[in-house]
């Protein structure tokens, strides 16, 4: 009797443990269905993918109304490419709210392709990290370079000896400054002319490049409104001419 009542009484402990699990379960279900909803998408960081862009590809599957499970699903899933973003950091704000931080791609310019109809953008390193028919304002169109198939997430194959170096220093320096322009156009000679509205920039060769722009960032905010010719191609450290020709 006595073991009989022990198997009882241990039995009891099971059922209530068991209940007790099930009920937690059971609320926790609840608040999750219940609580952690999302009612509210905050958006920061993002500049060439729109808001719309970015919750359609967060919130594409049918799961996608609870926060908690877009929180864990990008935190541990590795998310698919969205255009023009590289990264994204997805956190709550509260159970209702998601708040998603966009870190895009870094672009310096960008390349038509005219058999494709789509533009290559290209980063800091040369390496094309979008193609889309989408002009991005900000990012200069790259014009009169030798330049092979241009493949997805591989280096801009431009042909001549340290054209793309070149190019690149050019970009990164004219971002530094703050004076992206409209197009860059790099003849056979291998003068670059900038495009401002405008206002043409003829930088010449190679040489002495980042004392150009240095000297560009000068000029540049006083030639406001006007028409013409900025002539930087003869400038070196020993003849230092520049002058403006105004348009007729």
């Amino acid at each position: 009797m006595r073991e009989e009542r022990k198997r009882k009484k241990r039995w009891k402990v099971r059922l209530a443990v068991f209940l007790i699990i099930l009920a937690l379960l059971a609320l926790g279900a609840f608040v999750v269905i219940k609580v952690f909803t999302v009612k509210k998408v905050e958006i920061t960081g993002n500049v060439n993918a729109s808001d719309e862009t970015i919750k359609e590809w967060i919130l594409k599957d049918e799961y996608s109304w609870s926060s908690l499970y877009v929180y864990f699903k990008n935190k541990f899933v590795e998310p698919e490419d969205i255009p023009f973003v590289d990264t994204m950091e997805v956190s709550l704000k509260s159970p209702h709210v998601l708040s998603i931080k966009v870190y895009e791609k870094g672009l310096l310019g960008c390349v038509y392709m005219e058999a494709l109809g789509q533009n290559a953008y290209f980063d800091k390193d040369g390496l094309v990290v979008e193609m889309s028919s989408d002009i991005i304002e900000g990012v200069p169109r790259i014009t009169g370079l030798d330049v092979e198939e241009i493949v997805l997430y591989e280096k801009l194959p431009i042909k001549g000896k340290n054209v793309l170096k070149n190019l690149l220093s050019l970009t990164q320096n004219l971002k530094k400054y703050e004076l992206v322009p409209e197009s860059i156009n790099y003849s056979k000679e291998g003068s670059y002319t900038l495009g401002y509205g405008n206002i043409t920039v003829l930088l010449g060769q190679a040489q002495h490049l980042n004392e150009k722009i240095l000297r560009l960032s000068y000029i540049m905010p006083q030639l406001e409104g006007q028409v013409g010719t900025l002539h930087l191609e003869s400038w070196t450290e020993d003849t230092t001419d520049i002058s403006f020709e105004k348009a007729q």
